[in-house]
């Protein structure tokens, strides 16, 4: 994954690079030098898109729990 597809992936998901950074446990700068010095871990495009999909689930549940 490159810093653009990157970047994308974190704005579906509504996180700033230093929210994200915060939520997995790691150092901002570490984050914000991935896909420009350092490569994006595999792992971050799947842990961004299920976040995504969790976040997105928790506000349907909130949605129907009021009907």
């Amino acid at each position: 994954m490159d810093r653009q597809e990157f970047n994308e992936l974190l704005k579906k998901a509504n996180l700033s690079k230093k929210e994200f950074a915060e939520i997995v446990g790691l150092q901002y700068g570490s984050v914000n030098n991935w896909g420009g010095s350092q490569d994006v871990p595999r792992w971050v495009k799947s842990w961004l898109e299920n976040y995504d999909k969790s976040t997105r689930y928790e506000k349907i549940k909130e949605i129907t729990k009021e009907i």
